[in-house]
């Protein structure tokens, strides 16, 4: 840019043609324009540009704390007893992608890593002062984007193979693919869920329908490898937005010599996620019912019903739940077993299928138990949540249970929780609860002083 610079005396004027140029002289050539700014480098990742690439990452941190508690071996894998306090954290960078072609279809897939530690006096049940870092995530697949036959709608087919994670329904029977605490760390946390290997095939014959075949082996510890693998079909049937009815066949297999039971074990489920009066969808119904059948190692049920009800145009929008839960245990007096293998279970929600935060996640399991479930959950703002359940456990059969229990009252739990969502990335969850031991607790385990239990956990994700 070129600036002219004029000094005009009082009573003096100048022309615009006369300050630019001199008659007789030639015109000065302007000065060129200053150099343009260099535009920043394109910042690229180096991977291939046909992908559509996304990065996560998702970190936790946690405190938990007892007193007075009683510690039993609630999971198959961890056989240890607790202590009073001790931290979890975790991390978890993932890399996904997909890849769209010309006829619509998608290839896609994930890479992700769970590193995981347990410390500050931790108990051997959750890890002794442990860390470790381990692939979770690690899958590729494929799904088309239009139908083959015209009856048919779009994402007819999709099927995946590698560490795949994978879900069944509520998580009642399947959903943690991958063990935790011990020599892994993270417990509580329960970062990893992938399975060591799986192949997953979706098919969508229309809006309402889903079939889906899976093959899945579970990623045990490895001071404690029971060898869990299986293979099933689930169909599903969605009536409208909020009801959806399933029904799934499993076959298990385990190492004879440490889970006999499970080794060849027939599982049928069958579910009912409903909203039964479509003009009240605040009203839902749940109901499970899963059978296990091995010969006389194995021959169980047990079934869960669940009722809740949003008052939702009341403030903080009440929801009020109560939900009955039956695993049978094994009758003495048959020769057969039909103590109910809890499977893989996964956490939905709170109290779910961690059945209260002392019982269910530290003492308890799946198993010989019945439950009465009350819970009051409210939404003060769009930001935060939270609620009080009221667990009563029962035993159902009290001799098999342990040596000397007749009783079969075992527990009277309450838990109170807040989820608070700092912002779009940060979470905060809070936990107090306060178990009674009742005539069962007391008989079984020489316990009468009442359970207290704390939790502070912090979640990030990005």
């Amino acid at each position: 840019m070129l600036w002219v610079i004029l000094l005009v005396m009082p009573g003096m004027t100048v022309s615009p043609a006369r300050a630019q140029d001199t008659p007789g002289q030639p015109t000065p050539a302007p000065e060129p324009p200053a150099a343009a700014a260099a535009e920043p480098e394109e910042r690229t990742t180096g991977l291939p540009k046909a992908v559509e690439w996304t990065f996560n990452f998702d970190a936790t941190w946690g405190t938990f704390g007892f007193a007075n508690s009683l510690y039993r071996n609630p999971r198959e894998d961890i056989d240890a007893d607790l202590s009073d306090q001790w931290f979890e954290g975790s991390v978890k960078p993932a890399l996904s992608g997909h890849h769209r072609f010309r006829d619509d279809s998608e290839i896609y897939g994930k890479l992700s890593a769970v590193g995981a530690r347990t410390y500050g006096s931790a108990p051997n049940l959750v890890g002794d002062d442990v860390s470790s870092f381990k692939p979770e995530d690690f899958y590729i697949g494929w799904r088309s984007n239009h139908s083959f036959l015209e009856r048919f709608d779009d994402n007819t087919f999709d099927v995946s193979i590698g560490r795949v994670p994978y879900k069944l329904g509520h998580g009642m029977l399947l959903s943690d693919g991958a063990a935790e605490g011990g020599s892994r760390g993270g417990y509580w946390t329960n970062a990893r869920k992938a399975f060591s290997f799986g192949t997953i095939a979706r098919f969508t014959p229309g809006p309402h329908h889903l079939i889906e075949g899976f093959y899945l082996d579970k990623d045990d510890l490895p001071e404690n490898d029971i060898g869990t693998r299986l293979t099933g079909i689930n169909y599903e049937y969605s009536i409208g937005e909020h009801s959806t009815l399933g029904a799934t066949y499993m076959k298990f297999w385990a190492h004879s010599d440490l889970k006999p039971e499970r080794d060849g074990l027939n599982v049928i489920n069958l579910r009912a996620y409903v909203t039964p009066i479509t003009a009240v969808p605040q009203a839902t119904v749940e109901f499970e019912y899963a059978s296990e059948r091995n010969g006389d190692l194995l021959h169980s049920n047990a079934w869960t019903l669940q009722g809740s009800y949003e008052l939702s145009h009341v403030t903080w929008k009440p929801m009020l739940t109560y939900r009955y839960a039956f695993f049978q245990g094994d009758d003495g007096d048959t020769a057969r077993n039909e103590n109910f293998d809890p499977l893989l279970p996964g956490f939905h929600d709170w109290g779910t299928w961690w059945q209260g935060e002392i019982a269910g996640e530290y003492f308890l399991s799946n198993s010989n138990l019945m439950t009465h479930l009350a819970r009051v959950h409210v939404t003060p703002r769009d930001s935060i949540s939270g609620g009080l359940l009221f667990f009563k456990y029962l035993i159902d059969q009290p001799e098999t249970f342990a040596p000397g229990v007749t009783a079969t009252s075992l527990a009277f739990e309450s838990d109170l929780y807040v989820d608070w969502k700092i912002n779009g990335n940060f979470t905060l969850s809070v936990v107090a609860a306060f178990a009674n031991p009742q005539t069962a607790a007391r008989e079984a385990f020489d316990r009468s002083r009442n359970f207290g239990y704390g939790m502070v956990f912090l979640a990030y994700s990005y």
